[in-house]
């Protein structure tokens, strides 16, 4: 399974960016996608995750700016991030958990590569 993000970029701060990630590979069933982030120096963080039906939870630090979706035909999932603050200035990270098929529990942990998001003040 290959994730693959893009949509990153330099913008001012209270501007917008939309990343998207596409999913490829044999997936056997799709559970949650979301996005995490990176600042240099600190620990990678949720930002926001979507499960299959739709359901959806963010970071405190983001709520009311930040948007997540997905098409489950298409297995992508974006995140608009509007009103975008320097702290926001990471690298941004795709997941998806797969589950597997094979016997009770299995799960599958995919990432993507990672797209820079810069917001200059």
């Amino acid at each position: 399974v290959q994730l693959q993000a893009f949509g990153g970029g330099l913008v001012q701060a209270g501007g917008y960016l939309m990343l998207s990630c596409v999913a490829s590979g044999k997936i056997d069933k799709v559970d949650l996608m979301g996005w995490y982030r990176q600042a240099p120096g600190k620990q990678r963080e949720l930002v926001a995750r979507i499960t299959s039906g739709g359901s959806t939870n963010y970071a405190d630090s983001v709520k009311g700016r930040f948007t997540i979706s997905r098409d489950n035909a298409k297995n992508m999932v974006y995140l608009q991030m509007n009103s975008l603050k320097p702290e926001d200035t990471a690298v941004y990270y795709c997941h998806l958990r797969e589950v597997g098929l094979g016997y009770v529990g299995e799960r599958y942990d995919w990432w993507g590569q990672g797209t820079q998001v810069t917001v200059s003040s």
